[in-house]
């Protein structure tokens, strides 16, 4: 790869992509495209920390690699591939669980969610997971990880784990730094405007998928919860318009600012129907062009067979230096 900074980044294919994966995430990939050296992957291997159907994994995790060159990352300038068809993760994860420390994954507070959502299948893969996650990002010599920022927690483990190593076998790893947006960073629920968008929300109408039709996303947004206030402006109590607001914005380049001027004296009805309108629009292109990849099965194929070869190259490189460092005896060639 060029000399650039190289991001790394990773969607777990779990529910649907949604609008605030879009505007919190992957709509800002395509804006580094051209600066940075960037990696994305589809991350299948951290989602069965939750059991999964397998039919229904191997297609949500092909949906979403056309829905990411749907949303504009161009193959050419982007390496896109299956986590789990390059098995470097999985190596640099084990060495790296040696390296980290028990009290470190305990306070994960992902941990400790998922722990009470899945009470019924606390397994091993669900406390090291973050180890895998740092593997995901170290391997590839990462600069920076766009994360929203709920993540910067998976950032901060990463950075200890790099050192804690670098501190033993000298610098075998750069420290990777998080990046977060300023605009669109968390888009919040729809029904419960203090908690972030989900894909995974059990509820449909908290998000909006991007494979929702016109009436779906109108109908969502005019049902979002927001406040008996009758004021299209920010402030405490204003969770739900704040976050209709940083949609409109995200979606249109308007400043708050300068929605709230605009929409000074007028009513909710009219303010909804107008995100409704700037959403749609939004996501036109992108539906139109996932219809024409997710027919396309030899081109798609084509793109993760490339992208897994292009990191494989990259992640040996690093594993095998980890390898050497540990002690490993070379493998013969």
């Amino acid at each position: 790869m060029e000399e650039k900074k190289v991001i790394f980044s990773g969607i777990q294919p779990s529910g649907t992509i949604t609008l605030g994966n879009y505007l919190g995430a992957v709509k800002n990939w395509v804006e580094l495209q051209d600066e940075y050296n960037c990696l994305y992957s589809v991350v299948d291997m951290h989602s069965i920390t939750v059991r999964q159907n397998p039919a229904e994994l191997r297609k949500r995790c092909v949906e979403f690699l056309c829905m990411f060159m749907a949303c504009g990352l161009d193959p050419e300038k982007n390496i896109m591939y299956f986590q789990s068809h390059v098995s470097a993760h999985a190596e640099l994860a084990w060495v790296l669980n040696c390296y980290t420390y028990m009290g470190e994954l305990s306070r994960m507070t992902q941990f400790k969610d998922k722990s009470a959502k899945h009470s019924d299948n606390i397994n091993a893969g669900l406390f090291t997971y973050p180890v895998l996650m740092a593997a995901d990002i170290l391997l590839y010599q990462t600069d920076l990880v766009p994360v929203g920022v709920d993540q910067k927690q998976h950032i901060e483990i990463t950075r200890d784990i790099a050192s804690r190593f670098n501190a033993l076998y000298g610098d075998v790893f750069k420290i990777p730094e998080p990046y977060i947006p300023k605009v669109g960073a968390k888009i919040m629920s729809l029904t419960e405007p203090t908690k972030k968008m989900s894909k995974s929300d059990p509820n449909p109408k908290g998000f909006i998928s991007l494979m929702d039709d016109s009436t779906a996303i109108a109908k969502k947004i005019k049902g979002a919860v927001t406040d008996s206030d009758g004021r299209i402006c920010r402030g405490e109590g204003k969770e739900g318009i704040e976050n209709l607001m940083n949609i409109l914005s995200s979606t249109t380049g308007e400043s708050i600012e300068s929605i709230e001027e605009r929409f000074a004296g007028r009513g909710y009805g009219e303010f909804k129907s107008e995100v409704a309108e700037a959403v749609v629009e939004c996501l036109r292109p992108v539906k139109a062009r996932y219809d024409e990849y997710i027919k396309d099965k030899a081109y798609v194929e084509s793109v993760y067979k490339k992208g897994a070869e292009q990191a494989s190259r990259i992640a040996y490189k690093t594993l095998n230096k980890v390898y050497k460092k540990v002690g490993f005896v070379p493998r013969a060639r």
